[in-house]
């Protein structure tokens, strides 16, 4: 039996395995558990095996390279024009290894248990902001019903609460009183906790040598540098700066037929997370880089003259995005200069 590809369907508890022959026809077609499936896996030959890129996609396909398995992980979106006819679990792991085998497909690199970790950090601090972002409001909502408003910035808010909590003539009941303050400690947590994911973030980003590099990037700090390290590790995945800044969604959609080029607004495909904060860091490196000193000045300048400023702030996420792939990928450090950046 000559297998050529195999395919497998990942559940929380079972899996399901399709093996194809050379022609694309079905050798094996089997479900296991998790022990059972690496069991048989590790008495088969080597083989190339696909996997959905999924939640316990990077555990299995690491344990099946220490096997001796050619893994590969494909996005969810290019296994679903395999899947033919009604969907199962078995014919979804026959889609897999139809599509693995194909030469132009797209795939995710494994990530490792360091990338993986930084993730992991990456999703609690956003978690942990949008949780902050809603006490906050609701705190507004309810003193807005008592007839106090603030500025729109939470520190205002911030240094009126040990006032609003403290003075008698406020129009509060105790029970509202007691509600703001169990939301105000709940803040102050909330914040607490932020400010030690950014430290552990900081530490990290120093101790990692592709984000010391990237982080000399005018408008790349400890976040966003750390964000790109534990998406794409040294970038490898990426045949160059575009295809990266493809990927994070940060260029034009594009809609062209009969030979019309049609461009529009930006795809936003990819990782949401780190196209908002590398948007976020282009919009402080705009706003805050000097350009009469930086080389990226004139092409600021010369783009600010005819483009809106949000278009100004993604044109500059997707050359920061550029650099940095091109930073990572080659392991030298950043080194500015005029005709590299300009184009």
């Amino acid at each position: 039996m000559q297998v050529h590809s195999v395919g497998i369907d990942l559940g929380k508890t079972t899996f399901h395995f399709v093996a194809l022959g050379a022609s694309g026809k079905v050798l094996v077609r089997k479900k296991f558990a998790r022990k059972q499936l690496l069991a048989y896996t590790a008495n088969i030959p080597a083989s190339l095996i696909g996997l959905e890129a999924c939640s316990g996609a990077h555990f299995l396909g690491r344990a099946l390279r220490k096997q001796g398995h050619d893994v590969r992980l494909i996005p969810a979106q290019f296994v679903k024009p395999f899947v033919k006819s009604n969907k199962n679990d078995f014919i979804d792991a026959e889609a897999i290894a139809e599509a693995v085998e194909r030469k132009n497909m797209r795939f995710v690199p494994i990530k490792t248990d360091d990338q993986l970790d930084l993730q992991g950090i990456h999703r609690v601090r956003d978690r942990l902001i949008c949780r902050r972002t809603a006490v906050i409001n609701q705190i507004r909502a309810f003193l807005l019903e008592r007839g106090m408003v603030f500025a729109q910035k939470p520190a205002n808010l911030r240094a009126a609460m040990a006032d609003i909590l403290e003075n008698a003539e406020a129009d509060l009941t105790p029970q509202m009183r007691s509600l703001i303050s169990m939301l105000w400690d709940e803040w102050k947590l909330v914040e607490e906790q932020i400010k030690k994911l950014d430290l552990e973030l900081e530490r990290i980003s120093a101790a990692d040598a592709g984000c010391t590099r990237i982080r000399q990037i005018p408008g790349i700090g400890p976040v966003v540098a750390t964000a790109i390290v534990a998406a794409i590790g040294n970038g490898a995945a990426f045949r160059k700066g575009r295809d990266f800044a493809a990927w994070l969604g940060i260029v034009p959609r594009q809609y062209s037929t009969g030979g019309k080029a049609k461009l529009l607004g930006i795809s936003k495909r990819g990782n949401v997370y780190l196209r908002k904060i590398l948007i976020h860091g282009a919009r402080a490196a705009v706003l805050r880089i000097k350009r009469d000193r930086a080389p990226i000045g004139p092409w600021l300048d010369a783009l600010d003259a005819r483009a809106p400023k949000n278009v100004v702030v993604v044109a500059m996420a997707n050359k920061l995005a550029r650099i940095a792939w091109a930073v990572l990928s080659s392991g030298e450090d950043y080194r500015p200069k005029l005709n590299a950046i300009a184009g």
